[in-house]
């Protein structure tokens, strides 16, 4: 059985994309932000819980004060992204499900009253929508620079509250010259998929 989704498609969001580590300086608009977001929110969370929160840091003071945070080898790419987004797990969730999750409310204090549970459940599911989050930049067009390499105390401090868990940050924009490495391998599916 082949895919359903177009062949183009496949390579715009799968096989071509890549992680960017150049971008040109072609700005990146709220609006096309604004359509990344509205595509990927219908991805599933458990609960519908959708703990993802993005700052975007657009000014050269944000930048500057960001860019002293992140990992040595990740600080040129961050200084020269068109935009920068820092994707974060929202702790406190849980106050939103009574919105998200109409016919059970009672979710909210049933199974998330405990801040340790909270936070497990938001980090999975966080890290959840920010694939998705990656998925959408690249069907806008665009190309992310997904990173983990910075100081998570610091950016929490920062830009964030004890409330909210950085995740990573995503270098967003049209790459720019020489913005790939080579491909990694990839394991093959038998090296994945086990039939039990």
């Amino acid at each position: 059985m082949s895919l359903v989704l177009d062949p183009a498609a496949q390579d715009l969001l799968f096989r071509e994309a890549r992680t960017a580590n150049t971008f040109t300086d072609e700005p990146v608009t709220d609006e096309q932000v604004q359509a990344i977001y509205d595509l990927v929110k219908y991805g599933p969370t458990a609960f519908n819980q959708s703990p993802l929160r993005i700052t975007l840091v657009r000014s050269p003071e944000a930048r500057e004060r960001l860019v002293g945070h992140m990992a040595e080898g990740n600080r040129p790419k961050t200084a020269t992204a068109p935009l920068v987004a820092i994707l974060s797990a929202d702790n406190e969730f849980h106050e939103e499900l009574p919105q998200l999750l109409p016919h059970f409310p009672q979710a909210k204090d049933a199974f998330f009253s405990e801040r340790p549970v909270r936070e497990g459940a938001a980090g999975l599911n966080a890290a959840l929508q920010a694939a998705y989050f990656i998925v959408g930049v690249r069907a806008a067009g665009l190309a992310a620079g997904p990173m983990t390499g910075f100081d998570h105390d610091g950016v929490r401090k920062e830009f964030l509250d004890d409330d909210h868990t950085p995740l990573m940050v995503v270098n967003i924009g049209r790459p720019g010259p020489d913005a790939w490495f080579p491909r990694s391998p990839r394991l093959a599916y038998d090296q994945v998929v086990t039939t039990v």
